[in-house]
């Protein structure tokens, strides 16, 4: 499923955010149109694909999120849209009375939630507002950008707003050549100790959690890897493009590496041969490091596919200030940074 961002505008300033290069607050004609919306529909109903995410900055401050919304509907696309909940009380009644929500419509909402401890009172106050009006629809998501995070938060909120019982989970990415908050390659097998501690009540509350890309195998133990199999589903390790297209139609493997090849949706005939693309990029830049760690070279789990050897954006990070000796697209990305 490939990302539509509607506007570059945000509501929150996350200190992990693997999306800052591409945000501007201040730049209000940095939405997608209509016209590129329908160009965007017809691209991916000519592909065969029929699913779409919706994302920002903040995807519901679009002017004409809620029209958009339905558009796709009407189009027979199934829309997840990614947003923090974060809005105005107002605008979420505006979108609400809008866009009512019946729960058989093909319409699903992703909010990425922060600790309480570590957001504004208002801000709190605001997403929970939001999940009272569309808890029924919302499947958490939580970015781990640090080791000591706390997950006890979120069984409170899907239990009192009734959210989907499905916590889509994200290691928080580096940009290369920037700074955000995110965890380091060393730092990664103690966080992942820590999610594991939260195991008995991801059972007691009868919760599954999808871990998106950029885990690596080696971070869990044998026994640890039977617990993760119980809550959850799918168990994969990979790192593929996510394929973000910006609202000027420039598309880019994912947040982190939107200077690696980035091109024009204009340029490709098709989502297969976009995919082909990144996919190619990727693999070119797996070439010249295999994975996060030295043993990945060898790992018999990433030769068969089983798993990626984490995050490519930690791979290029560690490649910023090497000589240029890697494959010029990859030279000039580095040069870029």
């Amino acid at each position: 499923m490939a990302n539509l961002l509607l506007t570059r505008r945000c509501v929150r300033s996350c200190p992990y955010c693997f999306a800052s290069e591409q945000m501007n607050m201040n730049d209000l004609s940095a939405e997608v149109s209509w016209e590129d919306l329908i160009y965007v529909t017809d691209f991916f109903e000519s592909s065969g694909e029929k699913r779409l995410s919706l994302l920002g900055g903040e995807p519901l401050l679009h002017k004409h999120f809620p029209d958009m919304v339905l558009y796709l509907l009407k189009r027979g696309f199934h829309v997840t849209v990614f947003t923090s909940g974060a809005i105005p009380q107002e605008l979420t009644d505006t979108i609400k009375s809008f866009l009512p929500v019946d729960l058989l419509m093909p319409l699903d909402f992703v909010c990425n939630l922060n600790e309480p401890s570590c957001s504004p009172k208002k801000e709190n106050e605001r997403v929970e507002y939001f999940l009272k009006q569309f808890g029924p629809k919302c499947g958490p998501g939580f970015n781990i950008y640090r080791p000591d995070f706390d997950l006890l938060f979120l069984f409170d909120l899907i239990n009192r707003f009734g959210l989907k019982r499905h916590l889509r989970l994200g290691l928080a990415a580096p940009i290369p050549g920037a700074v955000n908050q995110c965890l380091s390659v060393s730092s990664i097998r103690p966080a992942m100790q820590r999610l594991l501690s939260f195991a008995a009540d991801f059972a007691r509350n009868r919760l599954q959690m999808e871990l998106d890309c950029g885990f690596t195998l080696c971070s869990f133990t044998d026994e640890e890897l039977g617990t993760l199999f119980r809550i959850a589903t799918p168990l994969h390790f990979g790192c593929g493009p996510a394929v973000d297209i910006g609202p000027d139609m420039m598309v880019w493997s994912c947040f982190p590496l939107s200077r690696l090849a980035p091109r024009s949706l204009y340029e490709f005939a098709s989502l297969g041969e976009l995919l082909d693309h990144f996919r190619a990029r990727l693999g070119d830049l797996r070439a010249e490091s295999g994975g996060i760690h030295y043993e990945c070279d060898e790992c018999q789990h990433r030769e068969i596919g089983r798993c990626q050897g984490g995050c490519a954006a930690h791979i290029l990070a560690a490649m910023k200030d090497e000589p240029s000796i890697r494959l010029p697209e990859i030279n000039t990305c580095l040069q870029n940074l």
